[in-house]
This record gives C-alpha cells, sequence and structure tokens, in this order.
C-alpha cells in the first residue's frame, strides 16, 4: 500500500509531501485496528517537525512505520512469548551501543532507579534518544514496540512529538525536547531471566517487568497530552488521547439524576491525578457509581474505555488484564468524576476495583493538557510477582 504524508521541518511551516510504501497494519489489534484512513490521519503527524536533516527524518519515519505496521508478529505471538520478544529486541539494542552507552542504559535489576519513575520533564537516568545513533533509535523503539500495540506505540511516539509543539510554543525552551526519551534495562534480558526495561519522558513512562522471563506487569503506564487538542498549525486538531477523555465524558453524561449525585463526587477536580508518581500506590477513596448500577449501555461505555488504557499493550497481554477485571464483581468496580461534564471544562475521573486503577486528569492550560495512568495495587513494578519468586528460589529475600 502507497501512502503519501504532509511532512513538516516545523510546527508551523511549510508541509513537505513524501510518498511511502507501507505494510500491513498490526493484525493483532482486531477490532481496535485502524481504518486505512484514520491511520493515515494519525502517522501522517508523527515526528513532523523534529529532524533538522530531511532525509534523516525520512529514514526514521519509514523505520517507525515499519516497526508499528506489521515488521514483527508482536500482535499475534503466544502470551508465553511476549517475553522472549522483549528479551530479545532489548539485546538486540544492547548489542549496538557503545561501552559508555551500555553504561548509561544498564542498571542492575535491584536498583532503586528500577521504580524511580517520573512523568514531568526532569533530567533522568538511562540513554537518551538524541544521544543515539539512527541504528540504535530504530533499535531502542522496536524495544518500545514489543511491549505495546500498535495503537498503543503509534500514541506513544506521538506523545514524542508533542514536545516540538511545546519547544515553540515557549520560545525554544531547552526543556522541551522530542529526543529526552530516555531507555533503560535492568538485568540481564533473556530466557528464564528476572529482569525490566522502561522508556520514560515527559508525558511518558512505559515500565515492563519480566520474573522467570515471562511478562510479569506493564504498570505503572502512563501516557498524557500537551496539548491534548492541537488548535494551530499543521497539525491542527490531533487529539492523542481522544478517546480517553471522550468515553469518559459519554458515560458521565449517560447517567440519570440519581447514578450522577453518587458518580460525581467533587464540582471541583483535583489539579492532577492522585497517585501522582508514586512507585507503589493504595486504593484510593471509594467514591463513585458501582458498574452493578449501570445499564447495559452504560456498562458497554465503561469497558471500551478501560480497553482504552489496557490496549495500549500487546493484544494478547491486555486480552488478559481484561479477562481478570471482567472476573471482578461489578459491585466492586467503582466509576467516579469531578469537575465539569461538558467538553472544555476541567474535569477528572478514576475506575477503579479492588487491584486496579485508571485514573485521569485534564485541568491544567484551560482544560487541555491530559494526564492518563493506569496503576496495579499489587502487581505495579511485578511486585505480587516477585514475592513468589523470591519466596520460592530465595528463601524470601
Amino acid at each position: 500500500m502507497k501512502m503519501t504524508l504532509c511532512l513538516s521541518r516545523g510546527y508551523l511551516k511549510k508541509q513537505i509531501p513524501l510518498t511511502l510504501t507501507l505494510s500491513p497494519w498490526e493484525r493483532g489489534l482486531e477490532k481496535q485496528a485502524f481504518r486505512n484512513e484514520e491511520r493515515k490521519r494519525i502517522i501522517e503527524r508523527i515526528y513532523i517537525g523534529i529532524a533538522s536533516n530531511y532525509c534523516g527524518f525520512a529514514r526514521m519515519v519509514f523505520a517507525i512505520l515499519a516497526i508499528a505496521g506489521g515488521m514483527t508478529v508482536l500482535g499475534e505471538a503466544r502470551a508465553d512469548s511476549s517475553g522472549n520478544a522483549m528479551a530479545q529486541a532489548a539485546n538486540q539494542f544492547l548489542a549496538a551501543l557503545k561501552a559508555e552507552q551500555k553504561a548509561a542504559a544498564r542498571f542492575e535489576w535491584k536498583d532503586e532507579e528500577r521504580i524511580n519513575w517520573h512523568y514531568v520533564p526532569i533530567e533522568r537516568k538511562g540513554l537518551p534518544l538524541k544521544e543515539m545513533t539512527t541504528v540504535q533509535k530504530q533499535l531502542a523503539f522496536a524495544l518500545l514496540s514489543s511491549g505495546l500495540s500498535g495503537r498503543g506505540f503509534t500514541q506513544a511516539v506521538t506523545i514524542m512529538t508533542l514536545e516540538q509543539i511545546l519547544w515553540e510554543l515557549e520560545n525554544q525552551s531547552p526543556k522541551r525536547d522530542p529526543e529526552k526519551y530516555f531507555v533503560s534495562i535492568f538485568g540481564t534480558p533473556g530466557p528464564g531471566k528476572t529482569w525490566g526495561w522502561r522508556v520514560e519522558g515527559h508525558h511518558l513512562s512505559v515500565n515492563f517487568t519480566l520474573v522467570d522471563g515471562k511478562v510479569a506487569s506493564g504498570t505503572p503506564c502512563f501516557y498524557a497530552t500537551n496539548p491534548a487538542h492541537v488548535k494551530q498549525g499543521p497539525r491542527k486538531g490531533l487529539r492523542v488521547l481522544a478517546r480517553e477523555e471522550d468515553l469518559g465524558r459519554k458515560l458521565v453524561q449517560s447517567l440519570d439524576e440519581a447514578q450522577a449525585k453518587q458518580a460525581i463526587f467533587d464540582a471541583a477536580p483535583p489539579r492532577d491525578i492522585l497517585t501522582r508518581e508514586e512507585p507503589r500506590v493504595k486504593p484510593l477513596e471509594k467514591v463513585g457509581l458501582p458498574v452493578a448500577k449501570m445499564t447495559g449501555d452504560q456498562k458497554a461505555t465503561l469497558y471500551a474505555l478501560v480497553r482504552e488504557y489496557l490496549f495500549r499493550h500487546r493484544p494478547v497481554l491486555a486480552r488478559v488484564e481484561l479477562e481478570s477485571i471482567r472476573k471482578l464483581s461489578e459491585e466492586k468496580i467503582f466509576f467516579a468524576w469531578a469537575g465539569g461534564t461538558e467538553r472544555g471544562q476541567g474535569h477528572y475521573y478514576r475506575i477503579q476495583g479492588p487491584v486496579f486503577l485508571l485514573e485521569y486528569a485534564n485541568t491544567q492550560n484551560d482544560a487541555n493538557h491530559v494526564h492518563a495512568c493506569w496503576r496495579d495495587f499489587k502487581g505495579d513494578f511485578g511486585a505480587d510477582m516477585l514475592a513468589g519468586h523470591y519466596a520460592a528460589h530465595h528463601g524470601g529475600e
């Protein structure tokens, strides 16, 4: 399939047409697969305005498209092969690094840096994209792709590109850099190994933990956008996390008076997600409307919203998580909302069950700045499976 993309060297500058031959979209997304036109619309915006060298930019775009579009079989792999795919991608990335780069990217498994996650624009440990060669960047994106669905990968990379917009809107602020995203490897990747990896920068934190070679956790998983809705320039109309917002609002607006009274716990939303960047979190106050009190259509909307968070990950992993949530009592899963219910009004919501939390806030920058996070009370950074692993193999150490 051939596609003409409109690429740009700058947020507000002239676009450049480029025709690329693209591979099929990842098959494993099933019903969540993008139609060709939707895919075209989103990919047109990937890495717009980032590279100063146009030829290098074209090669990078092609590499990203190949990774997200079917060069691998990540979405179709069996669950027990996910760990092997990640280990292979991590080792290929490490093999391409020079000694000093490996020293920056690698950490001991028990290093506290593994759970030191952040979503604000701060100085980080790890190896940043800006210090990698083109080949190394491609392998870094392959590692990121090994844990994500096609949609999740596209969202993650597009979030990185929003830094270019902020750089131009904020008078070329040095803290805004679409290549200030860092790759970190914890432990030694390989079959049967216990290790982990992270790709993180402003508004993006992807964390995976593997125990005995199998994926134990993909949380915390944090995606955010600023601007949430691009309102000017060649990327006008872009909303990377549109469905996370629109489905939440659709659900709250569908509630009757009695349901809304229970679901909306505050007229004023908090400034941010309440769990922030804590390495371990406990269940928040039990407020909101239980799923058991929703209509069939409302339940369908809620679970569609849940899927938006879970299916950022490889579908084979996301389905396992979704099945575990669907098995929970609907009396114990709550939807809670704070703030306005109309678009443009600051708002917050969360979906909370006994062991999981999906938390969303859009209050900053005139309600045009989204934070959306998936947490697991017992399993963040693989805590629950690691406890069992240490008890079985290391005397509970």
